[in-house]
Parts: structure tokens; sequence; C-alpha cells
């Protein structure tokens, strides 16, 4: 490799303010500096906005990643700027105005050519409408697309190349680009998805290197998958620490998809990974010429100020306005697009949270949780319904209801399958949706949840009555599962009601169940959720309580538990999710909380009940 007939160091800046220094800082005379900035899974986040909330956010938005652009640029010419994928999708504008009408200029992909960006990697969320939509939204770029390892059949990439070359100041920058290979086990049947091969990440780097040959000074590899294995443990088909093994001369990864910081060093590559919705950035700085110092660290959008340039751009500011209109029904007649004429509730159907920042709605059966499976239920026919609750603060609140309060407890576009299965693969499947728990130990004040299983993956379950023990391990939970009042047998048959995303990557993908999806709805489920709305409001909070979760003592009748939640609710005590608080530890957390909160207690009965 050219790159490599260099003098060649490494240092790594883990603290977060080195992204701060201006790359030109970090050179001396001779040396010339190339600053890579990486954002991924922007999920069409254009202005910075929440439409299910329909208020503006404070840290994140392509407008706030364009503020830091701009001062980095400004600070160094030498800057390039690449996406990791999973771009077009994910808001109301993209999902229901934009993506699915490529005929029509595309906001985010209108918002990247003004801001300049050299390369995007395909994520999976690309493919959700079929590979011609897909690809009619994408032509729209001024800049190269690139997925190495997803090719047509003659073996070409699908988007044309793998891997482009970036020159700033006479540095060869090589920027290849590989997509996770599962895109088939949640898209395989639309257009043209089945058509591609999906090939393994870390081959098709090599298979890119090897083709760039002496062309590049800087190797950097553009990954839309995670470090670690989603599916392929075993090969690493889809894992950026594979990319890593079979290509150590890679000098820089950027790896998205999961939605987590990433800053760490693996053998002589630097690795980085941002949060989504361009709340963090990865930033990249190689000093070239006398040494290679490569310092890779991500910056978080909280402290800059949305971009006028972007939003003032007239796609921009029509897209946001047009999508404000659909999801409050304004200019339309009798809530046409999406208003409050949709329906109303007679209350809100989440429960208040007890300890802040710990979500009920995962820890009792809720009014939210019981109405998705009943429309699923009753759409599909089925026995047995399963969901989760995408996002901890997902409600219903009092009174109208608009398209953004869907959009709010469903936010994924996903149909409804109904498949066969036995009662021992039903139980298996509900033992997988409950590993989302740690295991409660004695002194416990809260129920907390493994980081390394996403809230989205924990399903609960209608149809039948069930209790999680979380005084057992793992696999070893789901007990007295009684079904139309009776135990369920393991070799009894019933039908089961989940969604498209769930069937493939959850129960088939983890060999859950054997069965195959006799049954798909025509439309999607939070179209089903809408039509429920239409016809049957107002709409009254129900739960059945038909789960629960048992083998715990979270001492509720202790008063020292009490004055925990009130520190904690006061922010005196960090909030409590990975990790429960312990009885055990009392003397400690309240020092460390500074002292005793007595005179806040009350608030803890005022924010349970208001």
């Amino acid at each position: 490799m050219k790159h490599r007939s260099k003098l060649f160091s490494l240092l790594l800046a883990i603290v977060m303010v080195l992204a701060m220094v201006p790359a030109t800082a970090f050179a001396t005379e001779g040396e010339k500096t190339i600053t890579i900035i990486a954002t991924s899974d922007l999920h069409g986040n254009i202005w910075g906005y929440s439409y299910e909330d329909n208020a503006e956010t404070t840290n994140n938005g392509m407008a706030r990643v364009y503020n830091y652009v701009q001062q980095v640029r400004a600070e160094n010419p030498n800057t390039i700027l690449i996406d990791g994928g999973d771009t077009i999708q994910g808001t109301i504008m993209t999902d229901d105005l934009y993506t699915p009408n490529p005929e029509l200029e595309h906001p985010v992909i209108a918002a990247m050519n003004y801001m300049g960006y050299d390369a995007m990697t395909l994520g999976n969320h690309e493919f959700n409408w079929g590979i011609p939509t897909m690809k009619a939204v994408l032509a729209q770029a001024d800049f190269p697309m690139l997925s190495a390892n997803v090719k047509n059949a003659d073996g070409t990439p699908v988007t044309g190349s793998g891997y482009t070359i970036i020159d700033r100041a006479g540095v060869k920058v090589a920027v290849i680009g590989v997509t996770t290979p599962n895109v088939p086990i949640w898209d395989g049947g639309k257009a043209g998805i089945d058509e591609l091969t999906y090939g393994a990440a870390d081959k098709a780097v090599k298979e890119a290197i090897a083709e760039i040959g002496d062309k590049a000074d800087i190797i950097m590899v553009d990954a839309h998958m995670g470090m670690f294995a989603e599916f392929d443990e075993e090969g690493g088909a889809d894992s950026g620490n594979k990319i890593i093994e079979t290509n150590p001369e890679i000098d820089a990864l950027y790896v998205g998809h999961m939605h987590i910081t990433v800053n760490e060093k693996a053998g002589n590559t630097i690795v980085g990974g941002a949060r989504n919705g361009g709340r963090e950035i990865v930033r990249y700085d190689f000093v070239l010429d006398k040494d290679n110092n490569i310092v890779s660290s991500s910056v978080d959008m909280v402290d800059y100020e949305p971009s006028a340039d972007i939003r003032d751009m007239a796609i921009v500011k029509e897209a946001q306005d047009k999508t404000i209109a659909f999801v409050t029904g304004a200019g339309g007649e009798d809530g046409e697009g999406g208003g409050s004429a949709l329906g109303t509730t007679t209350a809100k159907f989440q429960p208040f949270d007890e300890i802040a920042t710990l979500p009920e709605g995962k820890l009792q059966d809720t009014a939210v949780m019981d109405l998705i499976n009943k429309i699923q239920l009753e759409a599909s026919g089925a026995d047995v319904s399963a969901a989760a609750l995408f996002k901890d603060t997902s409600d219903l609140p009092e009174g109208a209801i608009n398209y953004g309060n869907i959009f709010d407890i469903y936010k994924f576009d996903n149909t409804l399958y109904r498949v066969t299965v036995t009662g021992a693969e039903l139980k298996a499947y509900m033992e997988w949706a409950a590993n989302c728990y740690n295991q409660w130990e004695e002194g416990d004040i809260n129920i907390s949840f493994d980081p390394e299983y996403p809230g989205y993956l924990y399903d609960m379950f209608a149809g039948v009555d069930y209790e999680i023990d979380l005084s057992q391990p793992k696999g070893q939970r789901i007990v007295n599962v009684m079904f139309k009042g009776a135990p369920l047998q393991d070799d009894q048959t019933l039908t089961l009601a989940v969604n498209n995303y769930r069937y493939s990557s959850g129960l088939k993908a983890q060999k859950l169940v054997s069965g195959t999806r006799e049954w798909e709805s025509a439309e999607a489920i939070r179209t089903m959720i809408v039509k429920y709305f239409e016809e049957n409001s107002p709409v009254a909070p129900e739960v059945d309580n038909n789960w629960r979760i048992t083998g715990v003592d979270l001492n509720k009748d202790d008063p020292r538990r009490a004055e925990l939640i009130a520190l904690i609710n006061a922010g005196k005590l960090a909030a409590p999710y990975a990790e429960s608080y312990n009885l055990a530890d009392y003397d400690e957390l309240i020092e460390l909380a500074g002292g005793p909160l007595v005179k806040y207690a009350p608030l803890v009965y005022i924010y349970q009940i208001f």
C-alpha cells in the first residue's frame, strides 16, 4: 500500500475535547492534515425536530451538524464529509411524504448536497421501499453511494462502485462502503431485494483494497454495522471487528447501525461510531508526511445551534411545513392528512414513571400495548399477539389524537404476519423477549434493563396470561403461562400475530419457530391504528393486566427506598436504567447525593399523581 511506505505511528485521543482543537493545531511545517467528519443513522432528521411531539429538539439534526462542519472547514479546508447510511428513513417527513414518492425532490438528499457530502454508504433502511425506489431517491445525490458487498447478479456493486477516492491537498483518501448483509432478513420480498447478493463485509473490503492498490494514502472503511455480529456470530459477515481482523491495514473504521458512541483503537485501526439522528458526529484527523497521527473522537451536537443555511433552503422549509401540516391536519378538511380528527381518547394511556427515566411501560402491562395487541389480534384473527414499546416515552395523550401521536406509539412501517407456533415455541419467544431485564438481587429498589438488549426487542404479549420471574436467570423466567384459562402445553398449536420485522429478525433469525407466515396484512400496522381511532373514538385506555413481573421485592415499605427515589427524581442521584440501586449501598448513596433530601420527599407522591 502506498500509505504504508511512510513512517507510521498512531495517537488515540479519547478525551472528547480534543475533537474541538483545530485540525491545523496538530500539524507542523511541511505536514498536511486531513480531517474526516462522519455521520450515520440520521434517519431523516434535517431540522432537529420531533414531529410526533410537534416540538424542536435541542441536540440533534442535520442543521446542527452543518454548523459544526462549517466550523471545521474554516479551520481546515482539507475536510471530508461522509455518511454511514440509514439516512432517508425514520421521520414522518421521510416515511409518509417523500421517500415513498421518489418523483419528488427529496429534502434529505437536497440538504446533503448543500452540505457538501463526499460519499454515503447504504444503510439497511435505504432498502425499505425496494430497489427501484431506493435508486430513484439516491440518484438525486451529487456524491457517490457506496456498498461494496451488495451486488447485482453480474457481480457489480448495486451502487455502481464499492469505494471512492477523494483528493485533498494531494492526499488520496479511499473510502470503502459496506452495508450490513442482513437486509434480506428485514426486507426480503420487496421489489428487487432478492435479486441482489449480500456478501460478507470483511471479504468485500479485502477485494476493494486489492483493487485500490497503491492509489490511496489513507484507507477508510465506512460500515453500516456494529462492531459485533448481529446475526452471523460465527462468521462475522456483519461485524466491524471481523473487517479489522481480515484487513488490519485499514487506517480508520466508522461503524453505524447500532446508534451508540464508539471511540476506540483496534490494532492499528482507529474506530469511531456516533449516536443517531445527528446527535453526534465522529471526527478523524490524519497528519501526514512527517508522522501519521490519527485522532478520533465523537462530538456531541448539543453545543451547536442549527444552521440557518440548512433551515432556509426552500426544499427544507417546504418539507418542514408540509410535514407539520400533515401531522396536525392544518390545511386539510376534517383532519385530512392525519390531523386531530383522527379521533380522541378519554385519558392518557401510560402510567407515570415512579422513578424518573425508568419506563413503567416496560415494567407493567399498559393501555398502549394492550391497544396495539388488540388491533393486531382483530386484524389477524390470531390467538396470541406480540408487540413492542419502541420508545420508552411513547404515549397517547388525553383528548384529540393526530398522526404524530400514532407515529409516536408505532414508529415503524411494519406489516402484520400470522404464523402457527407450538406452546413450546411461544414460550421460547417469550423467554427471548424477557432477556431485556437484569436479574433482581436482594435489596434492589428497582428493576433494571440489560443495555445489551435494546428496548425495541422487548415484546409484550396478549392472548395469554403469564408471569416473568426476575429472580431467575435469562432463559428461565417465563412461568405460569395460561391460554384460555388453562396451562399452555408445549405441544399445543396456536396462531401468533407478529410484525414482519420481528418475524424475520427474531423468530426466524433466532430459530425460535419452525412455522412460516400463513397470512400477511395488506396495510401497515400503523394504518390499522389510524383506522381504529377513526372508527372507535373516543377510545378509553384499557388494561387487562395479563402479565406481571414476579420474584422481586422492591422494598416498597422501607423508608430508605422512598428517600433514594426522591434523590433520583430530584436529580441528586443518576437515574437508574442499566443497573439497580440497592439498599446495601444506602449510606454511600446518601453521601454521594450530598445528604438526605427529606424536604423533597413529597415530590415523589406529586410526581406519581400528576
